[in-house]
């Protein structure tokens, strides 16, 4: 495959990633507004993000089955269609409950992204899936920016509903380019044992390959880990705006102004995460998860140190939560990465989305823990708390992968090896039978 078509492919998936997050995270500055049109409560208003995360969840599993059963190209069309027009759904109901029902229904999208990391992992062999999945990854904190930046320029002038109409067609265009101009590639053809064959079998999910992910001992910490490590991802998006006005004493502008910053260095983090964790899984099987293992421990520290700088020294709460921002992604591609270094490739989306199937149900109960705690001491030792724990905690679930992991990798090569085997021996049968 040529190597400037599977860049263009990268740019059409970091163009989806990008504006698909900033759809999805711009409902929260347009919070204030969508309360007022609809006269509602906060209570209502949370039953509306409430609901795009339920589904969400729910429909991981389904998103999992089906691109690993199907052309995950075709797949990924169908769910940037979804994202534009439900949000356009979202934009016209003139009630509330049309409104809670149409917004929910925008979590159908929301958990399509194991297709993605899936068909990517068929274009980009495994030494450097880390840092493609990392580049891929900074996606997500930009999209966060981009919707503040949508919603504060834009709702003034066309209102809610006309941002709303914008991101909608946005996603209606985006599924004509990805149904059009990405390829589908056969599962397996990124390994190195099949990436020199011409023709390679077409393999789909099947359910006992599937229950065979849960033999893989690092798979299934990596799973356990998912659900704690989400913790401090959502303590710190739900909460930590809040925490810098009411307990650092930050304006509306000087919190925007720190959490630009913060959120630009972290999304450097995801690249260069993966390219460290490429750079060490190209010496030891384990480098990836070792990474893992340092920055989480590196973050908790860090964390820890900055949170207890006095108010009044902004300076220096600025630099060192960025040098935390830069650590915190660190694992993410590297997990990802590891996913596909030991599942088959006809379930790797599967896998993905058990993954994040876990770690949303840890991703729903984070931001109540962190406010029963703060009601009975401060935000600021809710955030510490639950992020310094759970990194902890997380630190040994990777060290125990990490120590467990050349098995599975092993394993998955082996497989790979008796498939090219195949390939090779049925070919040469084919064309014997020509002759």
């Amino acid at each position: 495959m040529k190597s400037r078509y599977r860049w263009f492919v990268v740019c059409v998936f970091f163009l989806f990633m990008l504006l698909h997050q900033a759809d999805k995270l711009l409902i929260g500055p347009l919070t204030t507004s969508i309360i007022e049109t609809f006269g509602i409560s906060k209570a209502q208003m949370g039953a509306v993000f409430t609901g795009a995360l339920v589904v969400g969840a729910v429909f991981y599993p389904l998103w999992g089955y089906l691109y690993d059963r199907y052309a995950r190209s075709k797949l990924l069309a169908a769910a940037s269609f979804i994202w534009g027009s439900t949000t356009w759904l979202s934009a016209i109901v003139p009630t509330y409950p049309a409104f809670l029902a149409t917004r929910a229904s925008t979590g159908i999208d929301d958990s399509s992204y194991p297709g993605l990391y899936s068909l990517i992992s068929d274009y980009f062999g495994p030494r450097v899936r880390g840092r493609i999945y990392g580049l891929l990854q900074v996606a997500m904190p930009l999209g966060y920016i981009t919707g503040m930046v949508l919603a504060s320029t834009l709702s003034g002038v066309v209102g809610w509903r006309g941002v709303f109409y914008i991101t909608g067609s946005v996603g209606v265009l985006l599924s004509i380019l990805i149904f059009f101009g990405v390829r589908e590639v056969p599962r397996g053809k990124g390994e190195p044992e099949l990436a020199d064959l011409e023709r390679i079998s077409v393999y789909r999910f099947d359910w006992k390959t599937a229950r065979g992910l849960f033999r893989r001992r690092s798979l299934r910490l990596l799973f356990v880990q998912g659900f704690f490590g989400v913790f401090p991802w959502n303590v710190i998006t739900y909460w930590f705006f809040h925490y810098l006005e009411t307990e650092r004493g930050y304006s509306s502008d000087a919190v925007l102004m720190t959490m630009v910053v913060a959120v630009l260095v972290l999304a450097s983090g995801y690249f260069i995460g993966g390219m460290v964790g490429d750079f060490f899984f190209k010496r030891t099987p384990r480098g990836r998860l070792l990474v893992c293992t340092a920055a989480v421990l590196l973050g908790a520290i860090l964390l820890a140190i900055t949170l207890n700088i006095p108010p009044g020294n902004r300076g220096l709460f600025l630099m060192l939560l960025s040098l935390t921002a830069l650590f915190i992604p660190f694992a993410s591609p590297n997990v990802t990465s590891t996913i596909s270094d030991v599942t088959l490739p006809e379930v790797r989306s599967t896998a993905m989305a058990v993954q994040y199937f876990i770690e949303s149900a840890g991703a729903a109960l984070a931001p109540l823990l962190a406010g029963l705690i703060a009601d009975r001491s401060s935000l600021g030792n809710a955030i510490l708390l639950i992020c310094v724990s759970a990194w902890v905690l997380c630190s040994l679930f990777f060290a125990f992968a990490a120590y467990l992991v050349p098995r599975d990798i092993e394993a998955l090569r082996r497989a790979m090896r008796e498939r090219a085997e195949r390939e090779r021996a049925e070919k040469g049968t084919t064309s014997i039978s020509l002759g």
